[in-house]
């Protein structure tokens, strides 16, 4: 694993900031690393105001979607909210279902099934749409490239207002309203919404539409933060105001359904973290595992005792999920020391039986042994699909362009992608996949990279800067948790392992004479023996709060180690 320290930022707005906000050079520089020069950019970072949040008519097609929706309603139409089966397309359906239900009855809603119908708008939703009357559908995080399917639905007099993220084709599907801020001629000031975002934008225009304010909106907050940190969108601009403001509603009035969730947790204030790995999973595990319905079902569900039983099995679900990823793991890594590819530049491995709604994270597991682009494999009908991921800087979907002419159809970008392929073509997939990789991928991008934002020392860390620490929050991309270097560390001798296999490294570290901090190092527990025998040691790592039994402390979540 390579260590890389960011370049410092400028020296002049490192003294500007320590003047102006009258903070330590340490805060000075990671808010200057994050693009925080001034005093006006520091107060909208530390205090977000839902009164920054932009105008939604700046988007393009806003006025035309809003129309035609009121007009809907004037009328007595039947509406069709349509969304993919991730986290983000569920939470989307449950936010836009739900404010429209308020005050409108003749809402249905329709999540495609991940397996009989694939992603995004499908000729059977469209078709479900006209078999129960409906003659309008709004789509969300889908749709944008959707031009045949809006021809169908066009076809049947079906209207369609689209709310999608992704970026468009040379072609934009001709629809009533295309809302889309990667349009090359959308105007809106933020382009990295996530899908329930751009839904959200769209009620937010309704909402105005109807004499209501944004605090009216305040509740559907929880849903939009918990597809921002599931995304895995950039938390800066207005992701950090939606982001900021979601977390608050998690954490004091949450619907039922993620209260529901929240109470499998011994855990009293939800961070975008807690979100993405205990919210996220388990509303992911529906479509990936049975149907995404469930998910919705769950989040927009205002009995309590309900929401209850409906996680219950939703957890099923996650646990399901974990069973079959952990499974498939371990035959994807045999597969690999079977056929002696310890050493390629690729891992890409197959089985028939392997579970396509776990193939993705399996494709992530295999990174965390083998670092390098990964394909998972599995049979899908009479061909076979698979999940791509890729490391870092290592493009993937140009990768899989330079394959084509062994797949049958793909899509994705730079770091996830799918596709599928005839069964006869994947051993010539497979060496031609090798083969681009190999003449293309940097050594750079053949071993992880840590990047340290700081050199610190422990006594750096008085409690006022701990405080502005924590004020850095929400963390994501954008406005990653600061990772930082201490060198000269030592245990100060009560290291032990944790774990159900013993695999973490629990330490109490000190440097000098300055307080001793608790660390946990996961996976990391087969350095116990150099740990207790070393006197010094180099440590990179985060800060993060640890809850433990009514108390919160401060602890070092250790990313790498090295003896000295």
């Amino acid at each position: 694993m390579r260590w890389s320290l960011k370049q410092n930022p400028d020296s002049q707005i490192i003294q500007h900031l320590k003047s102006t906000l009258n903070v330590s050079p340490l805060i000075a520089t990671l808010l200057a690393q994050r693009g925080v020069d001034s005093f006006e950019k520091a107060k909208k970072f530390f205090r977000p105001n839902l009164a920054d949040l932009y105008n939604p008519y700046l988007m393009k097609d806003m006025d035309k979607a809003v129309e035609r929706i009121e007009k809907a309603i004037k009328t007595n139409e039947r509406i069709l909210v349509f969304g993919d089966y991730d986290v983000d397309g569920t939470t989307a359906v449950a936010l836009m279902s739900s404010y429209l239900k308020s005050f409108y009855p003749d809402v249905d809603t329709y999540i495609p099934d991940r397996y009989a119908e694939g992603y995004g708008i499908s000729n059977q939703g469209i078709d479900y749409a006209e078999d129960n009357g409906i003659s309008l559908i709004i789509a969300l995080d889908c749709g944008i490239k959707s031009i045949d399917k809006i021809e169908y639905a066009n076809q049947k007099g079906i209207d369609f207002v689209i709310c999608d993220h992704h970026l468009p084709g040379d072609e934009v599907p001709n629809a009533v309203a295309v809302l889309d801020p990667k349009q090359k001629d959308c105007n809106y000031p933020f382009k990295e919404l996530c899908g329930c975002g751009v839904g959200f934008k769209l009620i937010q225009a309704l909402a105005a539409n109807r004499g209501e304010t944004i605090e009216d909106l305040i509740p559907y907050l929880d849903l939009v933060a918990t597809a921002i940190a599931a995304d895995i969108v950039p938390i800066v601009d207005e992701n950090r105001i939606l982001a900021y403001f979601g977390l608050q509603v998690i954490n004091s009035n949450p619907r039922q359904g993620i209260l529901a969730m929240k109470k499998q947790f011994a855990i009293k204030e939800f961070t975008i973290t807690d979100v993405v790995f205990k919210i996220a999973p388990r509303i992911n595990a529906a479509g990936r595992i049975k149907h995404g319905n469930y998910a919705v079902r769950l989040l927009t569900e205002f009995n309590l005792e309900e929401a209850i039983e409906c996680a219950k099995e939703i957890d099923e679900f996650n646990n399901n999920r974990r069973v079959l990823d952990q499974q498939i793991t371990e035959e994807a890594l045999q597969q690999i020391l079977e056929n002696k590819e310890e050493n390629t530049y690729t891992s890409v491995v197959y089985h028939e039986s392997w579970h396509k709604g776990v193939i993705g994270i399996v494709a992530s597991r295999l990174i965390e042994t083998y670092y390098r682009p990964t394909l998972v494999f599995t049979k899908s009908g009479d061909y076979l699909a698979a999940s791509a991921r890729s490391v870092k800087g290592f493009d993937v979907y140009e990768a899989l362009e330079k394959c084509s002419e062994h797949i049958v159809q793909f899509g994705g970008h730079m770091y996830a992608a799918g596709l599928t392929i005839k069964v006869s073509e994947y051993e010539n997939f497979k060496v031609k996949f090798e083969e681009v990789v190999k003449s293309s991928i940097t050594i750079e991008q053949k071993s992880e990279e840590i990047e340290i934002d700081a050199i610190v020392d422990f006594n750096e860390f008085d409690e006022k800067t701990l405080r502005i620490l924590k004020q850095f929050e929400p963390h994501g991309p954008g406005n990653m948790t600061p990772v930082f270097f201490t060198s000269n560390v030592f245990d100060t001798g009560n290291a032990q392992c944790i774990g159900k296999n013993n695999e973490h490294l629990r330490m109490f570290v000190k440097q000098n004479h300055t307080q001793a901090f608790p660390a946990i190092a996961f996976k990391k527990g087969d350095m116990i023996d150099a740990i207790r025998n070393l006197k010094l040691m180099n440590l990179v790592y985060s800060l993060s709060e640890n809850h433990w039994k009514d108390k919160i402390f401060v602890q070092l979540q250790v990313k790498d180690i090295r003896t000295q």
